[in-house]
């Protein structure tokens, strides 16, 4: 099963971004164990994958998420997060911190609840735009996410940029054509029928530009982070 199976947000004018998704959160597949804690879980799409590997899955959130929330915990994530010390195995946390007016105090925190010896896995958008305005805050770059994690009490922190150049521009022009789709339905399916072939065929030819770019952390759609606690 893939992990953005469920995933309501997936679509044909962004599929590539769930691919590349996906291959990440299958690379750390190894790191699912024992209870696995999801940081802002929203609608919980990955908890089902997420229980292939681990024994027990918790999604956190808050009441002001603008998704269908289907937090076992609630908590604000920019406070102390209602769970106790050294509980989770595994914290993993998708596209999440950007919304955080105090990142520092999540990522003290998620150290906090995780065992010794446990990993954290972290998402985030950097060259994307604003979304869940106005719960939209920051953008982080490489060094400022090993900062703030080392700062946090992490070590051994890596940070992967998830695409090159081409894909993130791709996509962010499927999104802003996607937004001349207006008006009665049949115009707007018209209008989709016709944006669909440049929305395929730009989402299939990504990966291969993205061969010609040699620095991806310099302009990717975002980075993972895995991050140990010892």
């Amino acid at each position: 099963m893939k992990p953005s199976k469920f995933h309501s947000n997936r679509g044909w004018d962004n599929w590539l971004l769930y691919d590349i998704g996906d291959k990440f959160l299958e690379k750390y597949s190894s790191y699912y164990k024992g209870k696995l804690v999801d940081l802002g879980c929203g609608e919980a799409p990955y908890k089902e994958y997420f229980l292939q590997y681990a024994q027990s899955y918790t999604g956190v959130d808050w009441t002001k998420t603008l998704h269908n929330s289907k937090a076992d915990i609630v908590s604000n994530l920019n406070e102390k997060i209602e769970l106790p010390d050294g509980i989770a195995d595994t914290i993993v946390s998708v596209s999440v911190m950007e919304h955080l007016c105090e990142p520092q105090i999540f990522l003290n925190e998620s150290f906090r609840i995780l065992k010794d010896g446990g990993v954290m896995i972290l998402q985030v958008p950097w060259q994307w735009w604003i979304h869940e305005a106005p719960h939209d805050y920051f953008r982080y770059t490489p060094y400022g996410l090993k900062y703030m994690f080392e700062k946090a009490g992490f070590y051994n922190v890596q940070v992967e940029p998830q695409t090159g150049f081409f894909t993130t521009w791709i996509v962010k022009m499927n999104y802003f054509s996607g937004r001349f789709i207006r008006g009665p339905k049949p115009i707007r399916q018209i209008v989709k029928t016709m944006l669909f072939p440049f929305w395929l065929i730009g989402q299939i030819v990504a990966p291969y530009l993205d061969k010609l770019d040699t620095n991806w952390a310099a302009e990717s759609q975002g980075y993972f982070v895995l991050a140990h606690k010892k």
